[in-house]
C-alpha cells in the first residue's frame, strides 16, 4: 500500500468517525494538522540533523534566530471552558500571570526547573495564555522571512471544532454502554461527576448516559497514558493511583484520585498538550471522544437554547437584549424539587433568584399564611437580593418543580435593566 493510499484511508476513517457537514473544510483541517505534526517532529530533530551535517530547512537561518530564556517558556494552559480558546495568543500584557490550569490544579513550574530546549520557530511554542506569548521582544525580533514555509494559519488546527447540533440528531450516533455497574454504583458515580465543573450542568439523563459510557482502564506503573502531540481520543478520571505530567520532557505536575485530564484535546481540535505517565499502578474511568463531545456539547447547546426560549417569555426580562439573555442563559442552573420541598425558607439569608420552568409552588409566611401561588414562568427570591434582606416568605413545591436559579453575583451582574423593573414590582413598594 502506497503512502498516499494509506493517508487517504486514514482520512476516510476520520470522515466516517466525525461525520463532518463541511467535508472540504474538514479535509483542509485534517491535512493542516498532519503538516503541523510533521513539522513539529522535524524541528525536534533539527539539532541532531545539524550535527550530522543535514539541513532540514534550508530557507531558515537558525544561527540568527535569538534564543529564548527559560523563564519565558513556562508552560501554562487555560481551562477549555473559558471564554477564549486556550490556545489563542494573548494580545494583552505579556507579563500577565498564566490562566487557569489544563488539569484540576495549575502546573506549578519553578523558573529554575529544567526545561527541554525548544526552537523559537517550533510551531508548538506558539501556544499562548502564559508569559512569553505575544509581546516577547525575542520573538518580535525574528525576521518574518525566516519563518518556515508552512501554513501560517495554524489557528485552524487548534481552534474549537464547529458544534453542529443537527449532526448529533442525523448521524445515527448512539451512546455506548461500557460497564455493568449496579444501580448503587451508578448513583454514586453520577453524584461524583456532578462535583466536576465539566459535568455539573448536565441533567440527570445526560449524566446517566455519561456513566454508562465510562470505560474502566488500568495502566501499570510507568505506562504512558497519553503522549504530547498525539490526537486526543479519551478523557480520563483517576480512580486510583498517581499520574505525572510532562511537557517537552520536563515534569510539570502530578495528580491523584479524583483528578481528571485530557479534556482540552477533546474539546478543541488540537493535539495533546502534555504527556501523562502512570507514576504508580493507575485505574481510570475513560470517556471516548464522540461521547464526550456529543453529550457535553449537545447538552450545553440544548440547555442554552431551552433557557433562551424560556427567558423570552418572562415578562420582567423583556428589557434585556438577545445578547444579555444569552449570557443569562449560560449562567442559570437547573434544580428539581418534589412535592413538599421548601425551596426558600422565611428568615434565611437569600443567595439565589429563581425562575419556575415547570410546576407550581405556594408562597406563605408565618404570620399571614398562604400569600399566593406561583406557576410556570413566575419568579421569586428577588426581594432578599434587591434589598439584602432575609427571605420574606417560604416557597414550597406543590408538585414536582423545575427551577432555573441564578446566584447573587450573577443576579447583580447579568440582569441589568431588569433589576429596576424588579424594584418597581416589589410588592412591599405598594403596601
Amino acid at each position: 500500500m502506497s503512502f498516499a493510499t494509506d493517508e487517504l484511508n486514514h482520512l476516510q476513517q476520520a470522515i466516517n468517525r466525525e461525520q463532518p457537514r463541511d467535508v472540504i473544510q474538514f479535509c483542509a483541517n485534517y491535512f493542516d494538522h498532519k503538516l503541523q505534526q510533521q513539522r513539529l517532529h522535524l524541528w525536534s530533530q533539527q539539532q541532531k540533523a545539524e550535527a550530522a551535517g543535514i539541513t532540514l530547512f534550508p530557507q531558515v537561518d537558525s544561527a540568527h534566530v535569538p534564543a529564548i530564556p527559560h523563564n519565558k517558556r513556562q508552560p501554562s494552559f487555560k481551562s477549555p471552558f473559558s471564554v477564549n480558546d486556550p490556545h489563542q495568543q494573548d494580545a494583552g500584557d505579556p507579563t500577565s500571570a498564566p490562566a487557569a490550569g489544563l488539569f484540576k490544579s495549575d502546573f506549578n513550574v519553578n523558573s529554575g526547573a529544567p526545561t527541554s530546549k525548544t526552537d523559537p520557530l517550533d510551531p508548538s511554542t506558539a501556544t499562548a495564555g502564559g508569559v512569553g506569548a505575544r509581546g516577547d521582544a525575542d520573538l518580535a525580533s525574528a525576521p518574518a522571512q525566516k519563518i518556515p514555509n508552512f501554513n501560517a494559519n495554524r489557528r485552524t488546527s487548534v481552534s474549537a471544532e464547529t458544534l453542529n447540533p443537527d449532526l448529533f440528531k442525523s448521524s445515527g450516533w448512539t451512546p455506548p454502554k461500557n460497564n455493568q455497574l449496579s444501580a448503587e454504583e451508578r448513583q454514586e458515580l453520577s453524584q461524583k461527576l456532578g462535583s466536576y465543573f465539566l459535568f455539573d450542568q448536565l441533567d440527570a439523563s445526560s449524566k446517566k448516559t455519561v456513566v454508562s459510557a465510562l470505560e474502566s482502564k488500568s495502566f501499570p506503573k510507568n505506562t504512558e497514558i497519553i503522549r504530547q502531540g498525539d490526537e486526543g481520543d479519551f478523557f480520563y478520571i483517576i480512580v486510583k493511583g498517581t499520574v505525572d505530567f510532562f511537557v517537552n520532557g520536563s515534569k510539570v505536575n502530578s495528580s491523584g484520585e479524583g483528578s481528571y485530564f485530557g479534556e482540552l484535546a477533546l474539546m478543541y481540535n488540537s493535539p495533546r498538550a502534555a504527556t501523562a505517565v502512570a507514576a504508580s499502578d493507575v485505574q481510570c474511568w475513560a470517556l471516548d471522544r464522540a461521547t464526550f463531545r456529543s453529550i457535553l456539547l449537545e447538552s450545553t447547546y440544548n440547555r442554552r437554547t431551552m433557557y433562551e426560549n424560556f427567558l423570552k417569555d418572562v415578562k420582567v426580562l423583556s428589557s434585556l437584549t438577545p445578547q444579555e439573555r444569552s449570557k443569562l442563559a449560560d449562567a442559570l442552573k437547573t434544580e428539581v424539587y418534589h412535592k413538599g420541598d421548601k425551596i426558600v425558607v422565611e428568615g434565611e439569608k437569600g443567595e439565589n433568584f429563581y425562575f419556575i420552568e415547570k410546576g407550581a409552588c405556594k408562597v406563605y409566611s408565618n404570620d399571614k399564611g398562604e400569600l399566593t401561588q406561583l406557576k410556570d414562568g413566575d419568579y421569586f427570591g428577588e426581594i432578599a437580593l434587591l434589598n439584602d434582606l432575609p427571605r420574606q416568605a417560604t416557597v414550597e413545591a406543590v408538585d414536582t418543580v423545575i427551577v432555573a436559579t441564578l446566584g447573587k453575583s450573577g443576579f447583580e451582574r447579568l440582569l441589568g435593566p431588569a433589576i429596576q423593573v424588579l424594584r418597581q414590582q416589589d410588592p412591599r413598594q405598594h403596601n
